[in-house]
């Protein structure tokens, strides 16, 4: 199994770093600085992450030549859901028109992109019931909503937006290689969001204590990712039998500009071409690394056969990487 197609959605409105610093009680400046991040998008008052994942899943499917009635399965990762239930997946199945499919959201934070293009992989190629032979992965957030713009921790870092994928069929020898997918449950308290849930249900008190916003911890959060990334990367080329120097392209979360160039050089990937979308649409959660896909792919930088190294890392902690061979053939629909 492999991509057969990509597409993605910015909402209109983009909000420069003028707005942000001065509402976080920081300079323009100082954000490029520490996160490299010069703007970001934000969902207008009336949209909500489904209406961006539909966006950008039509997308996909149009760019695979593959309808929304042919797919088997439909997973949305994503941390920033329309409701706490049903299903944010249940709605873009419905917008789509993609009756009989089964459908099912996915939250491991900024990792829940490669986290649910391995699930549905993996589920394509265990079988599927009569001739679907396709699925369909969508990443999207309205971060927007959950973040205090008075936190310059937070605020300045994340934007909206949605990313997609439709996998299917491909030639031998071509689509996803290998995975790595492992969680760190012991630094849950790096990331989150405290109120909301079964343990401290939203009320008056959790809303004037600000427990309805994201938080995190920055500094632990970096060390995270410098210790563990390299780690995982590693793991996933051992694995694969694939030797550091044949991976063509690398796709990371775009969760700060500043840390992922700090962290490159601890990756050793001699010849990867690393793409950063970030400073453009600042940090999506899950929807950064389908986001910076479809911006690589639609800039005629994929060729047929390149090795593509996606790498997400977030909340949970968690940590996914996936070894992708491009497959550059027409689409089979």
């Amino acid at each position: 199994m492999g991509i057969r197609g990509t597409g993605s959605f910015l909402p209109v409105e983009t909000v420069p770093n003028s707005v942000v610093a001065e509402r976080a009680g920081v300079t323009a400046d100082w954000i490029v600085r520490k996160t490299a991040i010069r703007e970001r998008r934000y969902a207008a008052a009336d949209e909500a992450t489904s209406d961006l994942a539909v966006a950008a899943a039509a997308s996909a499917l149009a760019d695979a030549g593959v309808r929304a009635g042919d797919l088997a399965w439909i997973v949305v990762a994503t941390s920033t859901p329309d409701q706490p239930q049903p299903a944010t997946a249940s709605l873009v199945q419905h917008r789509l028109g993609a009756e009989g499919a089964a459908v099912f959201d996915l939250n491991a934070v900024c990792s829940g992109f490669v986290y649910a293009l391995v699930t549905v992989a993996a589920l394509l190629s265990g079988g599927t019931v009569g001739a679907r032979r396709h699925g369909l992965v969508v990443g999207a957030e309205v971060y927007s909503r959950i973040i205090d713009p008075a936190d310059r921790r937070t605020a300045v870092l994340f934007g909206d937006g949605a990313g997609a994928v439709v996998l299917g069929p491909v030639r031998a020898g071509y689509g996803i290689v290998g995975s790595d997918l492992i969680g760190f449950g012991q630094h849950h308290d790096m990331i989150g969001v405290p109120a909301g849930g079964s343990r401290r249900p939203a009320s008056q008190e959790t809303l004037a204590s600000g427990e309805h916003y994201f938080h995190m911890q920055g500094r632990a959060v970096r060390d995270f990712v410098t210790t563990e990334l390299p780690a995982g990367v590693r793991r996933l080329l051992t694995v694969c039998d694939i030797a550091p120097d044949a991976v063509d392209h690398f796709v990371p979360h775009q969760a700060n500009g500043m840390m992922l160039r700090e962290v490159l050089p601890l990756l050793g990937l001699p010849r990867a071409r690393t793409h950063l979308t970030v400073a453009e649409h600042a940090n999506t959660g899950a929807a950064s690394v389908p986001l910076a896909l479809d911006t690589v792919r639609r800039g005629g930088l994929l060729e047929d056969g390149d090795t593509v190294l996606l790498a997400g890392f977030g909340g949970g902690m968690s940590l996914g990487t996936a070894l992708v061979r491009w497959d550059g053939a027409p689409g089979d629909g």
